[in-house]
């Protein structure tokens, strides 16, 4: 054993046949045992640390000086692969910047091999996302720049995918980044992701731009500027279903923001061109199996919404009872980003709005009434009643 090291497997096994809960162990292990049990242990146990510091090295080392030891791009990829694991902890994340790991990660960004341009970036939205000490470093870092660069010219497809989604995760919740991400034209960036033939390209730019105007209204009439509208519109009709919900989903807070206009547009032909669409949308749903419904949930809900919004009228869709089927509870039009935004560390993207006064709902005042007889049975309609009907409309809602 000594020489091809220890048996895990076979210790594993011994461990679950003799530790089942049901039995004592068959005999206490001897010093020795137990002595080579922890050094085992030790021998197979990562220093996170450490290795971050062995990774920073090789990050730091030239491309050129790479290649000439006969370390290939697949070598950088599964090394980087290896640090996302590490950095999924916030921990382990902000400590990347401070054993001088972070400034040549993003230098990863401006690599030869597009691939590792790719891997760099998503283990840069690892690091970055809702958390907002390492969104400072990598802002602090300049680390912007290459993400934009890469997402608005890189030739390959998916290394502009990649920066964009670490430029999403980087200005989340964070105010500077926004404003950076607006004055360097990154707009103009995601309305040509928008007419990409990408798909999950589009998904994610249409998930970015769902977020920005509900962080900033104003950009409503920035978007509507650089013809935005007639792009989603396109996409309204796209094959891919998720798509198609984020084109709608952008439709309708354009439409939302400018009530009285269509979409944001006061062209008579882009008025029309858009009755058309939704009318094509109500056909194509309304011939939909019931499973297809289903799975169309949003679709519908977004399509009524849309709508009614324009038109100033219920679609059709409420007349056939399409837009919430039997079973299903009314939901907000406002579905498309839990379909789009990635679930790493996702408890933590609500910390920040904690903080914030919230206006939403007032509390119920307290119904006081007749306490309920000394004898027979309570009175169905006393204060705990009313309480418990307003915590049943709270959960339906």
């Amino acid at each position: 054993m000594a020489k091809e090291g220890p048996n895990w497997d076979g210790l594993l096994k011994w461990s679950l046949s003799h530790a089942d809960g049901t039995k004592p162990p068959p005999r206490n292990l001897s010093e020795e045992d137990r002595r080579w049990f922890m050094e085992a242990m030790q021998a197979q146990t990562v220093d996170v640390i450490k290795r971050m510091k062995e990774i920073t090295l090789v990050m730091q080392t030239p491309e050129q000086v790479l290649e000439s030891q006969g370390v290939t791009s697949q070598d950088i990829e599964d090394m980087l692969d290896e640090l996302q694991e590490h950095v999924e902890s916030i921990d382990m994340a902000n400590d990347l910047n401070s054993i001088g790991g972070l400034v040549p990660l993003l230098g990863y960004l401006k690599n030869s091999h597009a691939n590792i341009r790719a891997k760099a970036a998503e283990v840069v939205s690892t690091i970055v996302q809702n958390n907002p000490r390492s969104q400072q470093l990598v802002m602090e870092a300049n680390g912007l720049e290459p993400l934009l660069s890469n997402f608005t010219s890189d030739p390959d497809v998916t290394a502009r995918t990649k920066a964009l989604g670490a430029i999403s995760s980087l200005i989340r919740h964070n105010k500077p980044a926004i404003a950076a991400f607006r004055l360097a034209n990154g707009y103009a960036g995601l309305r040509d992701a928008l007419s990409s033939e990408s798909v999950r390209f589009q998904r994610k730019a249409l998930n970015l731009i769902h977020y920005l105007l509900h962080e900033n209204h104003s950009d409503c009439n920035v978007v509507t500027e650089l013809g935005f509208p007639r792009v989603m519109m396109h996409l309204a009709s796209s094959d891919d279903g998720e798509v198609r919900e984020g084109a709608l989903q952008g439709l309708l807070d354009l439409a939302q923001d400018k009530t009285g206009e269509v979409a944001g547009s006061s062209s008579t032909e882009e008025n029309e061109k858009l009755k058309q669409i939704l009318q094509e949308r109500i056909k194509g749903i309304s011939s939909m199996s019931p499973e297809d419904l289903g799975a169309a949930k949003e679709e519908r809900q977004l399509v009524d919404s849309l709508w009614n919004t324009c038109y100033n009228e219920p679609s059709s869709l409420r007349e056939k009872g399409l837009v919430v089927l039997p079973g299903e509870d009314a939901l907000p039009p406002d579905v498309a980003s839990k379909h789009f935004e990635p679930p790493l560390r996702a408890w933590a993207a609500n910390r920040n709005e904690d903080t914030k006064p919230s206006n939403e709902k007032k509390q119920a005042p307290l119904l006081l009434g007749l306490g309920p007889p000394t004898q027979g049975p309570p009175v169905q309609n006393s204060s705990s009643g009313a309480m418990s009907g307003e915590e049943n409309r709270d959960t339906s809602a």
